[in-house]
């Protein structure tokens, strides 16, 4: 397809990205370390470490994990959540030329046995939260060092004991757990400033991460990042941005995991090149205490996902933020429905960008203009050197305004997955395109639209429909919280719509929604069931799971909990 998006950049930002000499993630690190020393890097509960101090720790860990055995291409697994560790052990593994496997802490025995002894990882760092879930998948492993830490190891000796003795005495949140031959990291960043370290030879063909994905439809599967795809990916998103930031002055609001690949490049990586403060939220799903952490710093960017930013904006207290520092607001993820943008401008002022990527892409494909000032829907403008292309199931390309799946080429592409050579084929065309499995279409001006993932395509007497968009207007009503939409089984239709529903008004039934949807849909995407929920289950970043919604409502569409319409 032809680049028609080049016509439509702001201002600033270059059709191609040029790497300038940088070649892996360590350079990118080891510079910002130098060029920004004094300045905080990172910050968590109160306490801060700055560049320089992030380079000594890096340093420290990767000294020790070369006195024990570590070499360059070993995995090392990193379980925990925001932690001032996190950085510290990602990017001395990185340092030490160890390629990094990002764990879940909320994985459980079976899906962390399964991601360790597929990686192959011989290292693992636990937040000892969840070390008794590591004990019980271990013995199947090939681990070999284990280090354990705790939630206030890095906050100091006062502030640091007291954190630890509320989350293991009061709160009772460390569950038992006996890990013979376990070395306490703090212990080993002691060991490891005493030790020598040279640094290792790295490229951009040298393994970086191997990020698991995919573990909702199947089992798990590791795609191969390497350095060069990761510089990369932080180089385009570093074009976008530059137009807006400030080096060494803006301070980025991290309450996404950063052990998920949106977090990871967009927060960690990104805004540690340009010298920024990165805020570590540990919880951020406990709104109150995000909100005033937020309340704590000068934030200047804050990246989530829709659901966050509804949960943010339903709580009383986010209104009361200073918002005048605020450059720049990105959602990913998940689609961002126009009801929680237009409710984000208006309370911060401040336009929400939508983005889009996955896991085999580092994750950045398509990034909205920072500075538009209405929701357009669309995912946005494909980055710098990225190319796309819209395909049928024939592999056939589809013309501007025509719909098919998004396939995406580009530095940023995955070599693809680890050790499933058949896996990768699946989604690889010879040409090097990757078939994202999003189904979409871009507009004469290059944007692109993404329609709604191709599995969860609900079909209706032979008619396409997708849950997006019976999310999006079912979400424009004020009585409704969050929504998802999935189908089931139907006599007459072969599939039926079902919503399950979140509600903001007590007082919202079903026939009522059903009906507001009428008024915006055709008659076969309109919902014929709705079911009302406290909660619904969500990825680790806060993504609704439509898939383990689905089983249950097959199975349950005319029970006694179901509402129909009339």
């Amino acid at each position: 397809m032809e680049r028609i998006w080049h016509k439509s950049y702001p201002s600033g930002v270059p059709a191609e990205i040029e790497m300038d000499g940088v070649t892996t993630l360590v350079s990118v690190v080891r510079d910002s370390c130098r060029r920004y020393a004094d300045r905080t890097a990172y910050i968590s509960m109160g306490k801060s470490i700055s560049y320089a101090e992030l380079d000594a720790l890096t340093r420290d860990f990767a000294a020790w994990l070369h006195a024990n055995g570590l070499r360059k291409g070993d995995r090392v697994a990193l379980m925990m959540p925001n932690l001032l560790q996190y950085p510290v052990c990602l990017f001395g593994a990185l340092r030490a030329g160890c390629i990094v496997v990002n764990c879940n802490p909320l994985y459980t025995a079976h899906e962390l046995e399964h991601q360790l002894a597929d990686s192959g990882a011989r290292a693992i760092v636990v937040a000892d939260n969840f070390a008794a879930t590591l004990q019980k998948a271990l013995p199947q492993t090939a681990v070999e060092r284990v280090l354990v830490t705790s939630i206030g190891e890095m906050l100091g000796p006062l502030k640091g004991r007291l954190v630890d003795f509320v989350i293991r005495r009061v709160k009772r949140m460390v569950p038992t757990w006996s890990l013979p031959g376990a070395v306490r990291l703090a212990d080993a960043l002691r060991a490891g400033h005493n030790a020598p370290f040279t640094e290792v030879p790295l490229g951009q063909r040298d393994l970086a991460c191997l990020q698991y994905t995919g573990g909702t439809t199947g089992v798990a599967k590791a795609a191969m990042l390497t350095h060069g795809n990761l510089v990369a990916n932080l180089s385009q998103a570093h074009a976008w941005i530059k137009p807006l930031v400030k080096d060494g002055e803006e301070c980025i609001v991290t309450a996404l995991p950063l052990y998920h690949i949106f977090a990871l490049t967009a927060n960690c990586l990104t805004f540690m090149k340009i010298g920024a403060s990165n805020l570590l939220i540990i919880n951020p799903r406990d709104i109150p205490s995000l909100i005033k952490e937020m309340g704590k710093v000068p934030f200047s960017a804050f990246t989530g996902v829709n659901t966050l930013f509804n949960a943010l904006l339903n709580h009383p207290d986010f209104a009361k933020l200073d918002f005048s520092r605020l450059r720049l607001t990105m959602g990913g993820g998940m689609a961002v429905q126009r009801a929680v943008a237009d409710r984000w401008r208006a309370v911060t002022g401040k336009p929400l960008a939508q983005a889009y990527g996955l896991t085999e892409t580092s994750p950045a494909v398509t990034v909205n203009p920072l500075d538009v000032k209405v929701f357009t829907g669309s995912i946005g403008l494909p980055v710098p050197s990225t190319e796309i292309s819209i395909r049928n199931d024939d592999g056939e390309e589809q013309g501007i305004g025509e719909s098919g799946e998004i396939c995406v080429r580009g530095p940023q592409v995955t070599q693809g997955y680890w050790n499933q050579p058949g896996e990768t084929a699946l989604v690889m065309y010879p040409d090097g395109f990757l078939r994202t499995g999003d189904i979409g279409y871009v507009d004469e001006n290059g944007y692109v639209f993404l329609i709604d993932r191709k599995k969860d395509m609900i079909l209706v007497s032979g008619f396409n429909v997708y849950p997006n968009e019976v999310e999006d207007v079912a979400a424009l009503h004020p009585g409704v919280r969050e929504v998802a939409a999935v189908g089931v089984p139907d006599e007459r239709s072969g599939e039926a719509v079902k919503l399950y529903v979140i509600r903001k008004d007590p007082g919202l039934d079903a026939e009522t929604l059903i009906a507001h949807c009428r008024t915006q849909l055709t008659g076969y995407k309109v919902p014929r069931y709705v079911e009302f929920r406290d909660d619904l289950p969500r990825t680790n970043v806060g993504k609704i799971l439509r898939r383990e919604l689905k089983p249950e409502a097959q199975q349950a569409a005319a029970s006694p909990q179901t509402q129909t319409a009339l």
